[in-house]
């Protein structure tokens, strides 16, 4: 049976300073340079959620995903330091851990394996996607 994926575009700015306690203050500098500024950096974060739907006879319920997603990633996110986030206690806030954390938080809070990708574009050049795991 033949499936089709729809992808809704949102958008929340954020700050944040790549870290981590792991790394000598040296470390942390070679590693993330500029971006480990201590006052931090921000971003116009772009987040791409792709999610299932059946086709015309089974549509997306759009209005419950933008109220879904704006409910617990955008209010979440939007104008904070995700090095204040919970999620990223343990986490150095990298995009490629914002695409996870996203993932994490939005899988539960939709119907039963319909989410299929989310993509998080930080800057121009910088795009990160995650499908799950298998």
């Amino acid at each position: 049976m033949s499936q089709v994926h729809v992808t809704r575009r949102y958008r929340f700015c954020a700050a944040h300073r790549l870290h981590t306690e792991q790394l000598s203050p040296e470390e942390n500098w070679a590693a993330f340079g500029k971006c480990n500024n201590p006052n931090g950096h921000g971003h116009n974060y772009v987040v791409l959620v792709t999610v299932a739907s059946g086709g015309a006879q089974d549509s997306c319920d759009l209005d419950r995903l933008d109220q879904v997603v704006n409910e617990k990633i955008v209010e979440r996110f939007d104008h904070l330091d995700l090095n204040r986030d919970p999620a990223f206690a343990a986490l150095t806030t990298t995009g490629e851990n914002l695409v996870k954390v996203i993932w994490d938080i939005l899988k539960p809070a939709l119907p039963s394996d319909s989410l299929r990708k989310i993509g998080v574009i930080e800057t121009r050049d910088n795009y990160f996607e995650y499908g799950g795991t298998a």
